[in-house]
């Protein structure tokens, strides 16, 4: 049986200042830092050994594996298609900034190639097919356990391609995580069912 818990990083300096995240290398806060610790804790006393480590190589996710990491004495695997959703010129801006300019996805049509009007942002479409990609290498290794650790928004693109949501279904997918968040998927043995067990618990 697989077991993979996913962890959403949690507050951050772009949080509190009311920046846009995205590709944007905000840190964890102090508060932060004491929740990953809170998560690494919960984790090491649920998971055995054995784990393998995946995270964002943004510092926010990077430190909260890394906090991870210590508890079980591994190594986090950093991958930057496990990132947030780029956001172009925004990052790292007031988020009034982007929400004075942002064009919304239309209700029907094109959603993943949509240009939300954002020079330099990601589209949708372009932010699932990396994670999916990444997935795919992920749960290429025969581990029983993972934890990956990667972002709010991201975390939608992880659980869709964890499901085998088609790439193409996947412009009105929206799995919510607050920061901090941990999702529990499994996989059986016999069925080879895919589970979402936990999402976006604490």
């Amino acid at each position: 049986m697989r077991t993979v818990h996913v962890v959403t990083h949690p507050e951050s300096t772009h949080h509190v200042d009311r920046l846009v995240g995205g590709w944007f290398d905000a840190e964890l806060t102090a508060d932060g830092e004491r929740a990953a610790v809170a998560i690494a804790e919960s984790l090491r006393a649920k998971v055995p050994d054995g784990v393998e480590i995946h995270s964002s190589d943004l510092r926010r996710t990077a430190r909260t594996a890394e906090l991870i990491g210590e508890r079980f004495g591994v190594t986090p695997v950093l991958d930057r298609r496990l990132r947030e959703k780029s956001y172009g010129e925004a990052g790292g801006k007031p988020q009034e900034w982007l929400d004075r300019r942002f064009v919304p996805p239309p209700p029907t049509g094109e959603r993943l190639g949509h240009d939300e009007g954002i020079p330099g942002a990601e589209t949708k479409g372009a932010m699932a097919a990396r994670l999916y990609a990444a997935m795919d290498s992920i749960l290429e290794s025969p581990r029983e356990h993972q934890i990956i650790v990667t972002h709010g928004g991201a975390l939608t693109f992880v659980v869709a391609a964890w499901i085998r949501m088609p790439l193409e279904s996947a412009g009105y997918v929206d799995f919510r995580a607050s920061p901090g968040s941990v999702t529990v998927l499994r996989e059986d043995d016999y069925f080879h069912n895919r589970q979402v067990v936990t999402l976006a618990g604490k």
